[in-house]
């Protein structure tokens, strides 16, 4: 049994919460760029002493609206100022916020609302609110329905106006570390979701310590951050309270598709984003690369940024890499660097594994991945990297005042400040999660000798094969996901033969690939029977089969006509992929692979 703790690193104030979070931050600096609102197309800044004073007229609206303290009101919008507005308000009224994904289907909706038993519920939009209209026939706690775009905030500011300051400073006095925070709906690979409570002190003492252990990120002058995660996901909701307490500027945007538009525009110093994004920015530059005629460059560049990285790892550098470092550093990678706002030095990873390809080829870049691990249940980080030491491959050793340990049968449990208090309405859920005090979150890993944790598997997805071979299916489809013409990936095989995949294609990359491969642009319908896509699919095969045995390999593969998405099923709002759901609704084509 392997068992690593990181003792607390900063003594704990149990009066505090997020409640009184703005008010305290505004005390100390009230002058201090807490945010940054888009509004329109220009940057507003925000103080903390504006921030908390806006904090308090929503919460009164909270309040005049006959709100009680432990009421759940839902968030059902992108990520936004508003949004987090929105949740320090309701901490601050005593009340509980339920994220639920703006992608969200009228019965995912639907189940949430009537399961938290909701009492209220603001919206972004037109949208939002015609998938809430089509189920609010029986939800009849719903007492309450605020629009965005219809002025929300400003009701509730005016609805507020008569409620005194004495009236808000006693809901927030009666706020403390254990009450519950928040009910988070695990997207869950099977099932009806789980709400999952969190309190404020999983969120604001995690996020206290995190600050003192990481201080050169996230206190250094000037840190800032952009959030462009849905703040429905617990690992945005984790980085917005950990922005406030520590006083590092945050901006959001939900606009995704110009996402290096407002890199730029905000310069933030750290970002947060899950491997995809990581890996999306590296395949556009070397498809941008090949595109202008440098192909050969990047590729010599990406070599020696991974050289490099590799190098600072094992403790020594040649004089001779250090030299093609700077001549890329001047041609290839402070331009990478100015892409994304040309002030980031740090980003974290989390929600997949990086890969240590991706992760030496942006240190070497100048950006350094720090790649952690977390759920739900964990509010998020559980491990991370640290600035001080890094090791591209793993994904940190315990946050302070968690404590990891790995069962007998592999299974990473852990316990500390961190893990949730239970999942609402479902003690058997609970019971078989939290076992004393420890919570089992059913992936597979090994502790080194630093503590530095490594993900190996998960235990639920393992593959056994015909001849008894387990097989990670997980592994493999994170190194197949690397490539730029794939989108995603699914490896099948239990109690088959061979171990096989299914591909999706990714609709953006493919025109650019075929358009710099000779082949002319063309889309994914044309691509997946084409033998020069189909024979570099085959080599991107090879390279994942290089890492796993020959009995784990996959030995055959095909390519679907369509990608996996949310909105049929396929994946969770945070992406992971839903198995069994890609199991039944491709049988046929698995079915085909063993004919």
């Amino acid at each position: 049994m392997q068992e690593f703790t990181t003792p607390l690193v900063t003594p704990v104030v149990h009066e505090h919460s997020l409640a009184d979070l703005p008010d305290r931050k505004a005390a100390q600096s009230p002058q201090h760029i807490a945010l940054r609102r888009l509004a329109g197309e220009r940057w507003e800044e925000v103080t903390a002493a504006a921030f908390a004073e806006q904090v308090r007229t929503v919460a009164k609206g909270f309040i005049a609206a006959g709100l009680e303290p432990g009421d759940k009101v839902a968030i059902l919008s992108r990520t936004s100022y508003e949004w987090t507005l929105l949740d320090f308000a309701a901490w601050a009224a005593g009340l509980v916020p339920v994220p639920i994904y703006e992608t969200s289907s009228p019965d995912q909706i639907h189940w949430i609302l009537s399961d938290s038993h909701a009492h209220a519920i603001v919206m972004e939009s037109a949208k939002h609110a015609q998938a809430f209209d089509a189920i609010r026939g029986d939800l009849h706690e719903i007492a309450h329905v605020w629009r965005l775009d219809k002025g929300g905030i400003r009701h509730l500011t005016e609805g507020g106006s008569g409620v005194p300051d004495a009236a808000l400073d006693d809901r927030m006095a009666n706020v403390h570390r254990d009450s519950t925070a928040t009910l988070i709906y695990t997207s869950g690979t099977t099932g009806r979701p789980k709400g999952c409570a969190l309190t404020h002190g999983n969120f604001l003492t995690l996020a206290e310590q995190a600050i003192a252990e990481m201080p050169e990120i996230l206190q250094r002058p000037g840190a800032s951050t952009l959030l462009f995660l849905p703040l429905a996901h617990v690992f945005a909701r984790f980085i917005e309270v950990l922005a406030i307490a520590a006083g590092a500027t945050l901006a959001h945007t939900a606009d995704i598709p110009n996402i290096t538009t407002h890199l730029q525009a905000v310069q933030p110093t750290f970002v947060l984003a899950v491997p995809r994004v990581f890996e999306k920015i590296y395949n556009k530059a070397e498809a941008s690369a090949v595109a202008g005629g440098k192909g050969a460059i990047f590729t010599r560049a990406a070599e020696t940024a991974i050289a490099y990285s590799t190098a600072l790892q094992d403790g020594r550098v040649p004089l001779t890499l250090r030299a093609r470092h700077v001549l890329f550093d001047r041609l290839v990678y402070r331009k990478l660097r100015e892409l994304m706002g040309g002030h980031i030095q740090y980003a974290v990873s989390g929600g997949a594994p990086l890969g240590a390809r991706l992760g030496h080829f942006f240190r070497g870049v100048g950006i350094t991945i720090l790649e952690g691990y977390g759920l739900t249940e964990t509010t998020a980080p559980a491990t991370v990297n640290l600035p001080s030491k890094v090791k591209i491959g793993t994904v940190g050793p315990p946050l302070p005042g968690v404590t990891l340990r790995i069962a007998s049968d592999g299974e990473i449990i852990i316990r500390g400040i961190n893990v949730f208090h239970d999942y609402r309405n479902n003690p058997e859920a609970t019971a078989e999660a939290l076992r004393d005090g420890w919570f089992h979150t059913g992936d597979i890993g090994e502790i080194d000798a630093d503590g530095y944790l490594k993900i190996t598997g998960r235990k639920k997805e393992i593959l056994i094969t015909a001849g008894g071979k387990n097989v990670v299916p997980g592994l493999l489809e994170d190194q197949l996901r690397a490539h730029p013409l794939i989108s995603q990936a699914c490896v099948v095989g239990d109690q088959q033969p061979f171990v096989a995949a299914l591909l999706t294609l990714d609709a953006e990359m493919v025109p650019e690939w075929t358009k710099n491969a000779g082949l002319g642009a063309f889309g994914v319908a044309e691509a997946r029977t084409n033998d020069v896509v189909l024979a570099e699919l085959q080599k991107a095969v090879d390279r994942a089969n290089e890492t796993v045995s020959k009995a784990e390999s996959i030995r055959k593969f095909a390519v679907l006509p369509e990608d996996f998405t949310e909105e049929a099923g396929q994946l969770t709002p945070s992406l992971k992929l839903k198995r069994h759901v890609v199991m039944t609704q491709f049988a046929d084509d698995v079915a085909a692979l063993y004919t």
